[in-house]
């Protein structure tokens, strides 16, 4: 499996080669962060991007997957193919694409995680909710460890089966995005 380029693996040999690992709340983390938001910054300055640290990573306190996730959101009359030549020119894989939303990752090799890993989130401007879910977390410490408990949970069951993982969460996700929209 070595020799074969990432975008020529079945998902689950991708699974099996990027597997869901949760570890303790990494402070570097939003240091990386940082770092990725300026360059992202200055690559999408003509754009006028909004661009946030989002994810469990940018949660304190909480074990999440060593996965810095960033939120850029883009005017809607921006067409997606100048985006993607951009990002895929600086290294970044698209890895999902619709109408309204696009995601990249960066850090995946051949050989499985990178030092650093990120997940670039593209949205129309407003369609940004994981905000709200991650303002809810921070202020909310016993709503995060409720996630954390989740999230752990689901592991021993999902390690290897990120949609699953990921499916299993959206009702949590969903009420928590409520709770903060009635607030």
């Amino acid at each position: 499996m070595q020799d074969k380029r990432l975008q020529d693996l079945t998902l689950a040999e991708l699974w099996e080669l990027f597997p869901i690992v949760l570890t303790a709340h990494n402070p570097q983390w939003s240091v990386w962060a940082e770092e990725e938001v300026r360059l992202l910054s200055s690559l999408l300055v003509k754009y006028h991007p909004i661009i946030s640290y989002i994810g469990s990573t940018a949660i304190p306190d909480i074990q999440a997957k060593p996965i810095v996730d960033i939120l850029v959101e883009i005017s809607p009359d921006i067409e997606w193919q100048s985006l993607k030549d951009i990002f895929e020119h600086n290294g970044y894989i698209c890895m999902s694409e619709s109408e309204t939303r696009i995601s990249f990752n960066k850090g995946y090799t051949p050989a499985g995680y990178a030092d650093r890993v990120f997940h670039v989130h593209v949205h129309r401007t407003g369609d940004n909710d994981e905000i709200l879910f991650r303002d809810y977390l921070i202020a909310n410490p016993e709503s995060a460890k409720e996630y954390e408990t989740l999230k752990l949970s689901l592991l021993p069951e999902y390690r290897n089966n990120r949609d699953g993982y990921t499916e299993d969460k959206t009702e949590f996700v969903k009420k928590i995005v409520g709770l903060a929209k009635a607030n």
